[in-house]
């Protein structure tokens, strides 16, 4: 079983963990201290033991030094961005996006990640509207389909047997077999950098939703039900993905801040 001791930086220099550990030494770095053959990670006021060999830590920089990157299994499952689009000449695109979500309420406003400059990407930035579309279970193997490498000239509607279905707002289709759907006009497109500045191939594209489409079978007393309308969500590794049910369903109140006295 591994053990966890926190110890003071005063214990420490008063030489309490040479009599707890019986090191032979220590050698201090600038965030560790190593003792012998245990590792200490230093905090402003800790020093948190922990065993060699129990965490898995790289600098992305280096490489993950695993199988598969886990970045995206760490970071999920994430909600997908099934994202419809319609170029100038009237070619309709339908594609999933890994990295996607919601990040406003008033006015609601959702982006997904661009990784490489895609024909959706081009798309929006021709007429400055896209649609999201939710991903079910029964819609599981069209989405993937969906994502097949193809020439721009090639619709990904017929690719994958799905209808494209008018929109009331904007002129990019939405997906008809889809219980849900979110118009889209874009706010802001923006290149992500790293941290030392450099351009990187990845495109962030906001959009404000400017209309949204539910079956009223996924509405419980006027309550969107999450639970029973079967999302599917995106996991890690090449093909990992999860779906949501009732069971993983449970409820917690947010807590109010106490009275003062």
């Amino acid at each position: 079983m591994l053990q966890i001791a926190l110890l003071t930086q005063d214990q420490l220099e008063l030489g309490w963990t040479r009599s707890l550990l019986r090191p032979a030494g220590f050698h201090v770095y600038s965030q560790y201290v190593i003792i012998d053959k245990l590792l200490y990670r230093t905090t402003p006021s800790t020093m948190e033991l922990t065993m060699p060999g129990s965490v898995h830590f790289y600098e992305p920089r280096d490489g993950h030094g695993l199988p598969h990157d886990p970045f995206n299994a760490i970071v999920g499952p994430r909600p997908i961005g099934w994202i419809s689009s319609r170029s100038e000449a009237g070619v309709l695109n339908l594609a999933p996006y890994s990295f996607f979500n919601a990040f406003n309420y008033t006015p609601p406003i959702v982006g997904f990640a661009s990784i490489g400059y895609k024909d959706t990407l081009r798309n929006i930035e021709q007429t400055g509207e896209f649609a999201w579309n939710l991903v079910t279970r029964p819609l599981a193997e069209a989405m993937n389909q969906s994502c097949a490498p193809v020439p721009p000239e090639v619709s990904e509607f017929a690719l994958a047997g799905l209808t494209p279905a008018a929109s009331r707002v904007i002129a990019a289709p939405r997906v008809a077999e889809s219980p849900v759907s979110f118009e889209c006009r874009c706010t802001q497109t923006v290149q992500l950098e790293a941290a030392s500045g450099e351009k990187v191939a990845t495109w962030l594209i906001l959009g404000e939703v400017v209309g949204v489409h539910i079956a009223k079978e996924l509405l419980t007393d006027g309550i969107y039900d999450t639970a029973s309308a079967g999302h599917v969500l995106r996991g890690g590794g090449p093909a990992d993905y999860f779906s949501v049910g009732p069971e993983q369903l449970f409820r917690m109140v947010r807590p109010v801040a106490p009275r003062r006295s």
